[in-house]
C-alpha cells in the first residue's frame, strides 16, 4: 500500500466543517455524542502502554503517546479534588477550535481530553464529564469533573 501525504491544513478545514455541522444540527447537545471520538486510537496505541491504577501515570502515559505521535507538544494538568484541569499545548488541531470560535461556536470535543476520559474511565471504572473547553493563547484548556468509582457488587 502506498502512504499518502494529507497537508494537515486539510484535515483540519475537513474536521472544522463535521464539527460545525453537527453544532449546527445539535447546538450545545452535540458534545455529549463526540465523548468517544478517538476510542479505537486510544484502544490501539494508549491503553496496551497504561501499566497503572492511578489517574496521574495515566495522563502522563497519554500525554507520551499524544508527543510522540506529534499531535501534542505539552499536556499539563492539575488536580483539585474531583476537579482535573489540563492544559493542551501545540495540538495538531487547535486552529479547528480557533476557527469554530471565530464564528461564535464554543469548543466541545478535544481528542487529548477524549483520550483521558476514555482512559479514565476504561483503566479505573470511574466516570468522568468534560465539562468545558476553552481555547486561549493557543492552548486549549479543559475542565473535567471526575467522579468516584462505580459500585461494585462483590
Amino acid at each position: 500500500m502506498n502512504e499518502r501525504q494529507v497537508s494537515l491544513e486539510y484535515v483540519n478545514s475537513i474536521v472544522h466543517d463535521l464539527q460545525k455541522a453537527f453544532w449546527d444540527e445539535r447546538g450545545k447537545g452535540a458534545r455529549f455524542r463526540v465523548t468517544t471520538v478517538g476510542r479505537d486510537y486510544f484502544l490501539n496505541k494508549c491503553l496496551p502502554r497504561i501499566q497503572t491504577k492511578e489517574v496521574e501515570p495515566i495522563i502522563e502515559v497519554i500525554q507520551q503517546v499524544l508527543r510522540e505521535e506529534g499531535i501534542v507538544a505539552e499536556v499539563s494538568h492539575r488536580t483539585e479534588d474531583k476537579l482535573l484541569h489540563v492544559e493542551v499545548r501545540g495540538c495538531l488541531h487547535v486552529p479547528v477550535e480557533q476557527r469554530l470560535v471565530s464564528k461564535g461556536v464554543e469548543p466541545f470535543t478535544c481528542i487529548p481530553a477524549n483520550l483521558i476520559v476514555l482512559a479514565i474511565e476504561e483503566v479505573l471504572d470511574r466516570p468522568v464529564e468534560l465539562a468545558e473547553i476553552k481555547v486561549e493563547n493557543g492552548a486549549c484548556h479543559i475542565l473535567m469533573v471526575l467522579f468516584d468509582a462505580r459500585p461494585t457488587f462483590e
